[in-house]
């Protein structure tokens, strides 16, 4: 009888050792999902906003890695060194990096990278532009940086720059504007892998998603990261509720109302998580565009909004203080503020040359996707009115902002725009925002063209010592405020819904690399069963 119940165990156990092991062939990979502005940009040469960098943190390495105290470490690069005077900078690869191909990343492939992004002049290049002299091939696994002239921040900027497989673009290239190179490969690479990152594409549907895999050759142990990171193409609130409430969604972007993230609070498993990042919102002013071309009428628009309110509407969010928020290292703390007063702005629209004529100058306030950047119009709107200025506000798309921001006459007068720092220092931001490189980008719907400011800036970036730099920074920071071309509406906190109950985020936690984006590098993300 023992033994009978003893054979009965043993076949059970058997079985259940069938059943545990074809289950575990059957296990769904582990797999992030994020709601996201649409379409992003995976092209590092091309793409620079927040959905786009976080495809790209994903898909690509740079030379070195930026950790949560603004440090920055070995990545691509073991090693690196500096000469004295400042303008060749030497790096040293790690040999045996693989693209996704399976080819050897090596220095041909930093070189083509820097070199393609330069030629092409989108995306971050203006990071680079009149300050990389060339950038040479020493051998297989050492590639150095010539300068033009002293760029002191260089080191801070790398964590933006992605390094792409050059022999696969080059196998893609078509006809284009770029002389032998074509088209450089930019079609090819809108669509396609061309990285050596954590995550590699598996599908992508550019009207819907992008689904990313682990990377089965990373050079880092990423065993525990999650199998995939898909980015879902809305950010449509109820569909997110929806999703986050059927456990569909694991994290989503920055842009949703208080009073969603409230509600996703109150979903089991779910909360919000808030940290200060190095982000301001502003509304912008196209001063080449009447009746904003005229100091006075831009200065008015500033006395006359209403600050308060907006702070309001986001908790945990503070008034600017100017062009650059008081978390990044650089900005100056005593920076003009201005607030609401009604009287100061009538006295400034007196001292216009449109004072009398206002009627005739109808203006344009576009906002995209964002219920927060709707009731800043809104409210910009309805402060205009007090002064007897009007301002229509229109819902756009963020296709539309980038690309009607590449000309004076199809920018409109007013954008509600959020921006952050893309390293930490402040002339990351002034540079971004007010240098004419970056003129008839998203980042800059100002049209500032201003001579002495860009002297200014350049002349930050050229002095070698941090403390001097940072202190000719301050100085721009003063000279914008001056000028008022735009409105310094709030440094904001990063707002995001997870799934607490089954997700480690570190960001989360208050754990926030200090790189553009870097809080979304999902290989740090553990997934609880």
């Amino acid at each position: 009888m023992l033994n009978r119940k003893v054979k009965i165990l043993a076949i059970s156990l058997c079985l259940m050792g069938i059943l545990v092991s074809l289950t575990g062939l059957c296990v769904a990979p582990s797999i992030v999902r994020y709601s996201s502005d649409w379409p992003p940009s995976i092209d590092p040469a091309v793409g620079s906003e927040v959905e786009s960098v976080t495809a790209q943190v994903n898909l690509f390495d740079p030379l070195i890695f930026p950790d949560t105290e603004g440090n920055f470490l070995p990545h691509v690069a073991k090693s690196w060194d500096v000469s004295s005077d400042g303008l060749v900078y030497t790096f040293y690869l790690r040999p045996g990096i693989k693209f996704h191909n399976g080819s050897e990343l090596i220095a041909e492939d930093v070189k083509f990278s820097m070199d393609r992004l330069l030629t092409i002049g989108e995306g971050v290049a203006y990071l680079w532009l009149g300050n990389i002299k060339e950038t040479e091939v020493i051998d297989k696994y050492t590639v150095a940086f010539n300068m033009e002239k002293p760029f002191g921040p260089f080191i801070s900027t790398l964590p933006s720059f992605f390094i792409v497989n050059k022999g696969l673009i080059m196998e893609n290239i078509k006809p284009g504007i770029y002389g032998e190179m074509g088209d450089y490969g930019k079609e090819y690479v809108s669509t396609n892998d061309v990285g050596s990152g954590p995550y590699m594409i598996k599908d992508f549907s550019r009207a819907e998603y992008l689904l990313m895999e682990k990377n089965p050759n990373y050079f880092l142990d990423i065993s525990t990261a999650p199998d995939e990171f898909q980015m879902i193409g809305s950010t449509e609130p109820v569909l997110i509720k929806t999703l986050m409430a059927k456990q569909e969604l694991e994290m989503t972007n920055r842009w949703l109302s208080p009073e969603t993230l409230e509600s996703l609070a109150k979903i089991e498993g779910v909360e919000v998580a808030r940290w200060r990042s190095s982000s301001e919102d502003y509304i912008t002013m196209n001063i080449r565009k009447p009746p904003l071309d005229d100091i006075h009428v831009r200065r008015a628009l500033a006395w006359a909004f209403d600050y308060d309110t907006a702070v309001k509407l986001v908790p945990g969010s503070v008034q600017a203080r100017g062009p650059v928020p008081m978390k990044v290292p650089g900005s100056d703390p005593n920076c003009f503020q201005f607030h609401r007063n009604l009287e100061r702005a009538k006295l400034e629209l007196k001292q216009s040359k449109y004072y009398g004529h206002f009627d005739e100058y109808p203006m344009e306030c576009q906002w995209n996707d964002s219920p927060l950047q709707e009731k800043d119009a809104m409210l910009l709107m309805a402060n205009a009115d007090e002064i007897g200025l009007t301002v229509n506000v229109v819902e756009t798309t963020w296709s539309l902002i980038c690309s009607d921001s590449a000309s004076i006459e199809t920018t409109p007068h007013f954008h509600v725009v959020g921006d952050e720092a893309r390293y930490p220092e402040a002339g990351a931001l002034l540079q971004a925002r007010y240098h004419s490189v970056t003129a008839g980008t998203w980042e800059q719907t100002e049209w500032l063209l201003d001579p002495v400011f860009d002297k200014m800036i350049d002349d930050a970036f050229a002095t070698v010592d941090k403390d001097e730099r940072f202190a000719k920074y301050r100085e721009a920071s003063r000279y914008i405020v001056d000028l008022c071309p735009s409105i310094f509406l709030l440094e904001t906190p990063e707002c995001r819904a997870y799934q607490a109950a089954y997700m480690d985020w570190p960001a989360a936690k208050g754990e926030v690399i200090q790189g553009f984006k870097y809080d979304n590098c999902i290989r740090f993300i553990k997934l609880n069963p």
